[in-house]
C-alpha cells in the first residue's frame, strides 16, 4: 500500500535533487528512501529498481533541460540562437550536474521514444542549427560537432578540469565564436563512409 503523501512524482523529484547533490552514480533507491524517512520497500511501490529510478530522473531532467533551451532560443536565429542555446546548456549542466548526466545516458527504446523531453531536446537542437542553412547530412554532422563541443566543455568545467588561470568564461565565449564561424562555413561536400 502506498505511503500517504508519497507519489511517483515526489520520488522522481527527490531523486533528481539527490542526483545533483551526490552525483548520478551515487543515486540509489536506499538514499531516496532515507530522504523521505521510509524503508526501501516503501519506495518500490513507486519505482521498481535503481535503473528505473535513473530513467525517471532522465525523463524529468530532459523536460527541464528542453524547457531551458526553448526559452533561450525563442525568437533567435544564427549566432544569437547558438549563444542562447549554448549558455542555457552550460547553465543547466553546471546547476544540475546529476540531472545533466542523466540526460546523456541511453534509455531503453520504449522509454526514450515516449519521453517528450528527449524528443524536444533533439528537435530544439536541429531547429537552432537550421538558422545556418544546413541540410542533411551536414545538419546531423554539425549537430554532432556542437553537442561534442558543448558537452566536452561542461564535462570538464563541472569537475574543475580547467587548470589554466585564464578565465573560463573568456574561453567559453571564444569557443562559441569559433563554433559560429565553423557553422557559418560548414563544408558543403560530404564524405560518405566507404
Amino acid at each position: 500500500m502506498p505511503r500517504q503523501g508519497l507519489t511517483s512524482a515526489r520520488v522522481s523529484a527527490a531523486a533528481a535533487e539527490l542526483a545533483d547533490s551526490v552525483g548520478l552514480s551515487r543515486l540509489t533507491v536506499a538514499a531516496v528512501a532515507r530522504r523521505f524517512g521510509v524503508s526501501d520497500a516503501a519506495l518500490y511501490v513507486h519505482v521498481r529498481s535503481r535503473e528505473a529510478l535513473i530513467e525517471q530522473v532522465a525523463i524529468r531532467a530532459a523536460a527541464g533541460f528542453a524547457d531551458a533551451l526553448a526559452i533561450a532560443v525563442a525568437g533567435r536565429a544564427g549566432n544569437q540562437a547558438l549563444v542562447g542555446f549554448a549558455d542555457a546548456w552550460r547553465a543547466f549542466a553546471v546547476t544540475h550536474p546529476g540531472q545533466y548526466a542523466a540526460t546523456q545516458i541511453p534509455l531503453p527504446v520504449e522509454v526514450g521514444t515516449s519521453s517528450t523531453g528527449h524528443l524536444r531536446l533533439v528537435e530544439l537542437s536541429y531547429a537552432m542549427l537550421r538558422g545556418y542553412g544546413l541540410d542533411e547530412p551536414a545538419l546531423t554532422d554539425a549537430l554532432r560537432f556542437v553537442r561534442s563541443t558543448l558537452h566536452g566543455f561542461v564535462s570538464l568545467e563541472t569537475v574543475d578540469g580547467f587548470g589554466h588561470p585564464r578565465a573560463v568564461d573568456a574561453s567559453w565565449h571564444s569557443i562559441l565564436d569559433a563554433v559560429h564561424t565553423t557553422l557559418s562555413n560548414w563544408p558543403t561536400g560530404t564524405r560518405e563512409q566507404q
